[in-house]
């Protein structure tokens, strides 16, 4: 089962499970405060004193069947390229979580290395399942992740997808979309040269 959610919902949620086992995966620097336990495929133990940190370096999750409540994926499934099998790795570990992941939208915003995000990832309202394609770049980015990490507190639904699962995390993997095949990128200073050359024309206008 999944549905839509929020981030604010989930540590709610969280807070009132004291004796839960929650895993944050690919915790980086910013762990979920709720999780007790955090793992990542680079060494941040230092940072989590007060967590068990755990080291991950193979495809298969080094976690008994089960062994948590609830496992926390902040964007991180877009990066994964085994998409199918880390999924499938999700479910097997826990009994349910919270997938957040950049929208179509933030993706092409943001000035981050291309092949660092290698999917699309949206959910299908109507069939209430996890709708994956190969990544592609539409725009040319222009914002910092630290710029639009501030902006995200303004238009957090238009920029990030944040999904509740229980038991069983349903998806489809696309085919690539034929439709951006020989689509060119879109210039951020080509946008905003159109923008300021019609407002200097409506400016003329008045004149």
């Amino acid at each position: 089962m999944l549905k839509r959610t929020t981030k604010k919902f989930v540590e709610d949620f969280l807070s009132q499970k004291k004796n839960w086992k929650i895993l944050d995966i690919g915790c980086g620097y910013t762990a979920n405060k709720y999780s007790n336990h955090v793992a990542d495929t680079q060494d941040f133990s230092h940072l989590y004193k007060d967590k068990k940190f755990t080291l991950i370096k193979d495809s298969k999750l080094p976690f008994a069947d089960k062994e948590f409540n609830f496992v926390i994926a902040s964007h991180v499934l877009e990066h994964v390229e085994n998409i199918d099998f880390f999924i499938k790795e999700l479910e097997r570990v826990s009994y349910g979580g919270y997938i957040e992941v950049p929208t179509r939208l933030e993706d092409n915003l943001v000035d981050v290395n291309e092949k660092a995000h290698i999917w699309w990832i949206n959910f299908d309202d109507v069939n209430h399942t996890l709708s994956i394609i190969k990544r592609k770049q539409i725009i040319e980015p222009f914002l910092s992740v630290s710029t639009v990490q501030n902006i995200r507190k303004f238009f957090r639904d238009s920029l990030v997808t944040e999904i509740f699962w229980e038991s069983k995390i349903d998806y489809s993997i696309l085919e690539n979309n034929n439709d951006f095949e020989f689509y060119k990128k879109l210039s951020f200073l080509v946008i905003i040269k159109k923008f300021f050359s019609k407002k200097i024309r409506r400016l003329f206008k008045f004149i």
